[in-house]
Parts: C-alpha cells; sequence; structure tokens
C-alpha cells in the first residue's frame, strides 16, 4: 500500500509541475499563474491526510491550509520584491527572502485560533490586497521561447515531489494545525517561479505572481468544502465535489473576462469608427 501511494504521489506531482512549465511556455504566463493556483497539490495532500489518517484529520487540517494560503500569497510578495531589489545573486536572494518570509508568516498564522469565518476572511482579504498591489504589473508574454531542458523539468518535479513526501509523511508529529498549515506550501508555484525565472526573466515572473491571487481562490474554496464535506461524504466524494467547485470558479472567472474583453473591444472600435467620422 506505501509503495501504491508513493508512486501515486510521485506521478500527480511530476504531472503537474511538468505540465504548468510547458503552459508557461506554450501559452503565456499569465494563464499558468492562475491555473497554478489550482488546488492539485492541496488535494492530494488533504486526501492523503483522510487516506491514512482520517477524514475528520483532514477536514480539521483543511481550515489551517485555508489560512495558509494567506502565506503563499506573502512567498510571492517577498520573491517579487527581492528580484526587484537584489541585482547579485537576483534568483538565490529572492528565493531566501521568499521562503524566510514564508516561515515568519507560517508562525504568525499559527497562533490564531481558526474558526471557518477567520479561516476565510484573511486569504480572501489577502488575496484582495495582493491584486490591488500587483495591478500595475504588465502581463509579458514569452516571444523568444526556449526549449526547456529535460534535466530542469526533473528537478523541478523531483523538488515538488520531495517537498509533497515530506508534508504527508509528518501530519501524526505535528497535529492538524501545522499539517494543514504546511499543507498549503506553494510546492508547484515555487518550481514554476525558478524555472521561468532562470530560463526568461523576472518580468515573465511577475507577470505570474501578478495572475496568482487570481487563481488562489480556487485552492481557498477546494480546501473550506473539505473541511465541511470530508467528515460528511467521505474522502473521495468530498474532494470530486470540492475539486469540481474550485473548477467552476476557474471557468467561470475566465467567461467573464473574456466577456470583459470583448466588451472593452466592442468598445474602442466604436471609439475608432466615431473618429475616423468626425475626420
Amino acid at each position: 500500500m506505501d509503495e501504491i501511494l508513493f508512486l501515486i504521489k510521485l506521478a500527480t506531482t511530476s504531472a503537474v509541475v511538468i505540465g504548468l512549465s510547458i503552459l508557461a511556455e506554450k501559452m503565456s504566463p499569465k494563464i499558468a499563474g492562475i491555473v497554478s493556483g489550482y488546488p492539485t497539490v492541496s488535494a492530494i495532500i488533504l486526501f492523503f491526510f483522510g487516506l491514512e489518517v482520517s477524514p475528520q484529520f483532514a477536514a480539521d487540517s483543511a481550515e489551517y491550509n485555508v489560512i495558509g494560503v494567506t502565506a503563499v500569497l506573502f512567498f510571492v510578495y517577498f520573491y517579487y520584491q527581492g528580484s526587484k531589489y537584489f541585482t547579485r545573486f537576483n534568483i538565490l536572494l529572492s528565493t531566501i527572502t521568499a521562503l524566510v518570509g514564508y516561515f515568519i508568516v507560517i508562525w504568525l498564522l499559527h497562533f490564531i485560533e481558526l474558526n471557518k469565518y477567520i479561516a476565510v476572511l484573511i486569504p480572501v482579504l489577502s488575496s484582495f490586497l495582493f491584486i490591488y498591489l500587483f495591478k500595475n504589473i504588465e502581463d509579458v508574454k514569452i516571444n523568444n521561447k526556449v526549449k526547456v531542458d529535460y534535466k530542469v523539468l526533473l528537478m523541478r518535479a523531483a523538488f515538488a515531489v520531495l517537498i509533497i513526501l515530506i508534508i504527508t509523511s509528518i501530519p501524526e508529529l505535528v497535529g492538524p494545525k501545522w499539517a494543514g498549515l504546511f499543507s498549503a506550501f506553494p510546492s508547484t508555484i515555487f518550481p514554476l517561479i525558478l524555472i521561468v525565472h532562470f530560463t526568461y526573466s523576472k518580468k515573465h515572473v511577475y507577470t505570474i505572481i501578478k495572475n496568482v491571487p487570481i487563481g488562489i481562490f480556487s485552492v481557498i474554496i477546494y480546501s473550506l468544502l473539505v473541511s465541511i464535506v470530508y467528515p460528511l461524504i467521505g474522502i473521495y466524494w468530498g474532494s470530486l465535489f470540492s475539486l469540481a467547485i474550485a473548477t467552476s470558479y476557474l471557468l467561470v472567472y475566465k467567461k467573464i473576462r473574456s466577456r470583459a474583453r470583448s466588451t472593452s473591444l466592442r468598445d474602442d472600435n466604436k471609439v475608432i469608427v466615431k473618429n475616423k467620422e468626425q475626420i
């Protein structure tokens, strides 16, 4: 059973991290940033908490996973700030800054006595705050695409796999509070940022960072639902139901953005036609 669980964790995580890197290159860092907030890793970790310990343990951890999203937002913010101010050893020092900031925020969050309202309110307010702080970042596409070396992809996948294996192996040692907080570790966002920064530029990383707070709402939705439905309908149906709702959020967001973009283009065309008529 342990070997099967290991292979599932390995295969799923590798697919996610490699898929995100391809998405960033083939489509855009903006889309990769939004999708990187999808609760793939949280879903895996909470599912195995429920499978290896108990559904109630996973549900309790999920509440802390929700609030742990706040630390993820601070992680990308500190990486953004660090990369702006460090000129030498930019990636290394930005990473150290982001990790130190993340663990400080996690440490502060563990003092909070949680209920579901607080668990949701803090990350939701934080998400809107960082959407505002990142609003002036330009969305930059990757034009001169570089073929990503398979060794880099394997290293990135291995990093994410290592994080998941560590997180899922310690829940009984640290309890649901710390296990839930660390289950929100940005184990897909972090390697995604690193590979894009190494391969392209920090401007492309900023595009990812700008869109993380938008995608992170899907994690908030997923983990909140898990904390409610796992004890009621079990980890299998609970996971499917929570993922369906989290996915619906991203699809609705995409539809709203597409409609807003179409409306904006129509308005611009009307202005151009009107100006031509006046001329």
